[in-house]
Order: C-alpha cells, then structure tokens, then sequence
C-alpha cells in the first residue's frame, strides 16, 4: 500500500506546513484540507481518480468533497493522534495533479465549523447530542459525524453556572493567513469584540443579539 516513511508516524501542523509542496494547503480543526476551484462538476471530478491513486500509493485515507464550483481534498483527523506522517507527501502529489488538470487553489476559502457545547460541571450531555444527531464519540469532550459531514462538536464544562442552563457558541476554523481578514470581516457586519486575549491563536466576538463565535487559526500553526 504505502511508501515507508522514517521518522514519527505522526505529525504536527507546522511540520506538515514544512513538508515539500504544500503551500496551497491549510490545516483546520478536521485536519489538513485544500480547495480548488474549478468551472463545472466534470472538471472538479477529473481529480477524483489521481487522488485516490495518491491514497493507495501513501496509505492516506482522505475525505472528498466534489461540486461545480471546486474540489475539496481533506485528511481529516480518525483521532487524537495528529496528521499521518505521509500526509505531507499525499498534498504534493495532490498539488501537482490538480496543477495538471488546470485546476486553481485558493486556500482562503479552507475552513471548517465546530460547534462548542459548554455544559455544567455536575451535566454529562454528550450521550443526548450523539443519539440526537447519530454522531460518535470522539477522543475524550467531542463528538463526530461518522463521516464526517456535519459540524464537530466539543464539550466543555462551565463551573460556577447553573446546572440548568447551557451556553454554546460556534468555532470556526480558518487558515492563518485568513484569520485577521474573517474577523474584520465580522466586525464590519455588526459583530462585537469580547476578547483578543488569546489573538492571534483565536479572537471571540458576539452577534449583534450576542451570540458567540470564535474564529480561530491555531490549528493552522501548531507544533
């Protein structure tokens, strides 16, 4: 099936962002993920088959997404472990297909959603939203779509709140290089700026009726 490959069988985003021939790739929250755009759904589907020979050839096991408008190439995360070491490798090979096939990256359109579920301490209420949704429990606080279509989820548990009472805000997962931009962008609709702490890893803002999204871009720089 694979190349063998030395070194860790895991690795970081920033050591994928080394990797020779991944400029137009970006890691989200779901894992490392490119875009390309392309003018009809033939062309976006003339990918489809050098990808899959890129996954048998490096053992990747990648999730696409095919429309008229682009082509989505993910490497989603199967656990808490990271992006497989010939992750790199399988996004060059990518690359170079889709540079063949005149297809165009644009990586500011990566992102992905997650939906944060901050829960009392004293609640449990990851068994409710899995059965609600027909989700699966991910790692220890998150829960999936089995395949990976819908929004994440991820909960977290709130001291010193009622224990009647939830709040839940949206993530959103952007590249690096885009964060700044997305959150101007939110300002200028109206959104507010609760916190900037933690910038440039993730800024919260508020709607204007004050519900909560945090655009986020330290998934895209990890070490």
């Amino acid at each position: 099936m694979g190349e063998p490959t030395s070194g860790p069988e895991w690795i970081s985003a920033a050591e994928f962002h080394r990797s020779a021939g991944v400029s137009e790739w970006r890691v989200t929250a779901t894992g490392p993920q490119a875009v390309f755009t392309a003018t009809s759904l033939a062309h976006a589907a003339s990918l489809v088959a050098p990808v899959v020979a890129a996954a048998e050839r490096f053992d990747v096991h990648p999730d696409v997404d095919v429309r008229p408008e682009a082509i989505v190439v993910r490497v989603p995360y199967r656990g808490p472990e990271g992006i497989p070491a010939a992750g790199g490798e399988f996004a060059a090979a990518v690359s170079r297909a889709a540079a063949e096939l005149l297809l165009t990256p644009d990586p500011s359109l990566a992102q992905s959603i997650g939906i944060y579920v901050a829960q009392h301490s004293a609640a449990d209420v990851r068994p409710f939203f899995t059965a609600a949704l027909g989700y699966e429990e991910f790692g220890d606080t998150d829960a999936v779509d089995p395949l990976r279509c819908g929004p994440q989820l991820a909960f977290n548990p709130i001291t010193g709140d009622s224990p009647a009472r939830g709040r839940t805000h949206f993530d959103v997962f952007v590249p690096a290089d885009q964060a700044r931009a997305r959150v101007d962008a939110a300002l200028a609709a109206g959104g507010r700026l609760v916190d900037e702490s933690h910038a440039p890893a993730w800024w919260s803002l508020a709607s204007p009726d004050n519900h909560g999204v945090d655009i986020a871009s330290w998934t895209d720089t990890y070490d």
